[in-house]
């Protein structure tokens, strides 16, 4: 596990961080959002010591991070950081090797990977000759090739057209598989609410929200209720402490002022025919974030 507790970070006269703590569980994938300059690549960077935090501190399983603990981070920067004019396999196994990996075992990993990611054909390419979506690629063959215990990328799914997106995806359920904590930023929060475990939301240097993405919804939640029914819902507009604010014969969005007024409303639809849908309407991660950042 991966831990932040209480950093802060200033620059000149502005607090880009704030008090900032949460955790990244081991084999789980966190989804860390918030707008530009909110303090995500700032935390980020804390993390694996690029930066040097005013106070607080970085620990993993329990204790503090060191060097030896970082070079088992892998790292993905927002901006390209790869030797545009070296070979896609070439420069992969070359970063394996530089945490450790024998030739063999490093060039099998790499290609592996990049494999995976769809670069199979690209290998001996030179990275300034692939599109800029198969260069985001590569930067994330080169977090992960050293298989580290830690990831952190920022930005991952950059550049990348939707099949790219599901296939990173797939590679980093597997690195959060094997037991690595997992963190990476992104501004596209479809993908973030599709495939993260815990949501970490940042604004203005400051957590606003953070946690499983059931029990943020559970939170931040709409408290609007869907009913479908095999019969016309008209009824439901004379039923007290109900406020319908969509109606098309058997189906109905409502609110309810209280638990008892649900219910009610439950027991009268099954009492009145077949109910085919009663549940809560689902809140979206843009909606979630939206509410705690205003």
């Amino acid at each position: 596990m991966l831990e932040l507790s209480h950093l802060t970070k200033r620059y000149g006269d502005r607090l880009a961080l704030d008090d900032v703590s949460f955790t990244v569980g081991a084999g789980r994938l966190t989804g860390f959002v918030g707008g530009n300059g909110a303090g995500k690549t700032t935390t980020m960077r804390i993390a694996l010591g690029v930066l040097a935090a005013d106070s607080g501190s970085v620990t993993v399983d329990g204790r503090p991070v060191v060097a030896d603990d970082r070079r088992r981070f892998g790292y993905m920067p927002e901006e390209r950081g790869l030797y545009p004019k070296m070979k896609v396999l070439e420069q992969t196994v070359y970063l394996a090797r530089l945490h450790g990996w024998t030739p063999a075992a490093a060039r099998r990993n790499a290609t592996d990977l990049l494999e995976r990611l769809g670069l199979g054909e690209r290998l001996e390419d030179t990275v300034e000759s692939l599109s800029l979506g198969n260069q985001q690629r590569a930067q994330i063959a080169a977090a992960l090739v050293h298989r580290p215990d830690v990831l952190v990328l920022d930005e991952p799914f950059s550049g990348l057209d939707p099949m790219a997106v599901e296939t990173v995806q797939a590679v980093l359920a597997d690195a959060a598989a094997s037991g690595a904590p997992v963190l990476f930023s992104s501004h596209q929060l479809d993908v973030v609410e599709r495939i993260c475990d815990d949501l970490v939301i940042i604004a203005d240097g400051r957590i606003r929200a953070a946690g499983s993405a059931d029990d943020l919804r559970e939170q931040h939640g709409s408290d609007r209720w869907e009913l479908l029914i095999s019969g016309d819902a008209g009824w439901l507009r004379d039923r007290p402490g109900i406020r319908v604010d969509e109606f098309d014969g058997g189906w109905a969005v409502f609110e309810a002022e209280t638990d008892g007024a649900r219910h009610a409303v439950l027991a009268e639809a099954v009492a009145r025919g077949d109910v085919v849908t009663f549940t809560r309407e689902h809140t979206t991660l843009a909606q979630i974030f939206r509410e705690v950042v205003r």
